[in-house]
């Protein structure tokens, strides 16, 4: 008996979802692209990183830049290089030092809801 009221109660639920309006999946991307109440944001993850090397400028003026290798990162992307001038949250200049524990965000920068 347990077993036959089991099915009705799948077969019932399979019968609800059959009976709901199918929509495509571009339909679905355009509704949330016109929704209002519904804050997009773009892909983007966290990497914590340590910075392992400050590295002088060739140029007179140009900045200098600082190595960071990633912690959990794969071989092949393990380390990065960026310009090692920034701007703390008060709007002054900082810059990083030697062996600074970071947070490297990275986030995309053309999102195609489409794919």
């Amino acid at each position: 008996m347990k077993h036959k009221e089991e099915s009705k109660e799948v077969l019932s639920a399979v019968s609800e979802e059959l009976a709901m309006p199918r929509v495509a999946r571009s339909v679905r991307i355009a509704e949330l692209r016109l929704d209002s109440t519904r804050i997009a944001q773009r892909p983007s993850t966290t990497i914590a990183g340590t910075v392992d090397k400050i590295i002088p400028s060739r140029a007179r003026n140009g900045p200098e830049k600082a190595l960071i290798v990633l912690d959990g990162a794969r071989k092949r992307y393990r380390s990065i290089s960026i310009a090692n001038t920034l701007i703390d949250e008060h709007g002054a200049d900082c810059s990083l030092k030697k062996g600074a524990h970071v947070e490297v965000t990275v986030t995309r920068k053309d999102v195609n809801w489409s794919r």
